[in-house]
């Protein structure tokens, strides 16, 4: 989607803020697979969720903005709500297990 957006300084700062809060989602996840506690794993997870709402936030502004087709950014938005729903869900299922 990125290479969709259009030219511009506005377009390339939130080029460039969506890329690097998505891979952060990525490489927080990946990260919690190895947490050393439960409490590790929801504090990853929710930096990871900040991160998914990071990229929400972008992918709204961009389609606000109209800098890429909504065909693009639609399911993108929708995809990142679910992983946001489903984060969300896991933190709080998580914290139900600390004592």
């Amino acid at each position: 989607m990125t290479k969709q957006i259009s030219k511009g300084h506005a377009s390339e700062i939130l080029k460039k803020q969506i890329l690097r809060s998505s891979i952060s989602v990525a490489l927080n996840y990946s990260e919690s697979k190895e947490a050393e506690s439960v409490k590790d794993l929801i504090h990853k997870w929710k930096i990871a969720l900040k991160e998914l709402r990071e990229t929400h936030t972008n992918l709204r502004i961009i389609e606000k903005l109209e800098l890429c087709d909504s065909v693009m950014s639609r399911p993108l938005l929708k995809e990142t709500d679910e992983l946001i729903r489903i984060f969300v869900s896991s933190v709080k299922k998580l914290r139900s297990r600390i004592p």
